[in-house]
């Protein structure tokens, strides 16, 4: 692992290491996927430095290029201060996926956040964060949201619990201004979005919140979110019952039309509110 003290690699700088090693070896793009299983695109997603390998795949790395624990001991240290550490590999997939579906059960997706109503979550979550630190996990949250900045790709669909609307996160002008951001999203056609009622009773995903990723190049992969913890899955026939029990929480929540109209209601409450909390 590396050293605290040892300054942060870049993901292009890494990613030329890979290819200068693999190429002193001898192997294809093909030839080094096949040994590491990994395909010749994620190889070559690494040389790009699109793409930062699991510690697993670094681990692989290493042993068939007689690496002498390069890439195990760097891997760590890639965009390491960026997000947590169980969501970096989540947050590369999510930026190189063609399709994000997520299940929320309890506050908005990273993706659909405003600024206020992260820095809320961010200090609920870490109420001892200094002020510059809360701004850093802010702008890192935002930072995310870029990819949505593309027209067409990815394609965004979110089923959200009831309860992500109704929790009060960072008071009543907060959560209409977030309720808004999504009705607008919702509204230009850059995401869909459901509401699954309170009414609809148990289903799938009761405390679990879910991210599904497809991708143009290879097998899909499910993020699976609980509190100081996640799981990236990619073996697929666990991605596979994560899909089906998503398909029976999207039949479950209301029609597009009828959410957006949930969704601009219960909005319109939280600005009723916030008017008469500061007349």
């Amino acid at each position: 692992m590396a050293n605290d003290q040892e300054p942060a690699m870049t993901r292009l700088k890494y990613g030329e290491e890979l290819r200068l090693r693999r190429e002193r070896a001898g192997h294809t793009q093909q030839s080094l996927g096949d040994v590491v299983i990994l395909s010749p695109s994620m190889i070559a997603h690494i040389e790009a430095g699109r793409r930062r390998p699991c510690i697993e795949d670094a681990r692989r790395l290493d042993q068939a290029l007689d690496a002498d624990g390069f890439f195990e001991r760097w891997q760590p240290t890639l965009d390491e201060a960026q997000f947590a550490p169980q969501f970096q590999d989540a947050a590369e997939s999510e930026r190189r996926a063609e399709v994000i579906e997520e299940f929320a059960v309890g506050i908005v997706p990273g993706l659909l956040q405003t600024a206020d109503y992260a820095r809320a979550i961010n200090l609920g979550a870490e109420p001892n964060l200094s002020a510059e630190e809360l701004d850093q996990w802010v702008v890192n949250r935002l930072s995310r949201a870029r990819i949505l900045e593309d027209p067409k790709k990815p394609r965004m669909w979110a089923i959200l619990g009831e309860n992500v609307l109704r929790t009060v996160v960072g008071g009543s002008e907060a959560m209409a201004v977030q309720l808004r951001h999504i009705a607008a999203l919702i509204r230009s056609g850059r995401v869909q979005v459901q509401v699954l009622p309170f009414a609809m009773g148990a289903h799938p995903f009761m405390g679990t919140n879910l991210k599904l990723m497809r991708f143009a190049d290879e097998p899909g992969q499910a993020y699976v979110q609980a509190l100081y913890t996640g799981l990236l899955v990619d073996d697929p026939a666990t991605v596979g019952r994560f899909r089906d029990a998503y398909d029976l929480a999207r039949a479950a929540a209301l029609p597009l039309k009828a959410s957006l109209e949930l969704i601009e209601s219960v909005a319109e409450e939280y600005e009723k509110n916030a008017e008469q909390e500061h007349p």
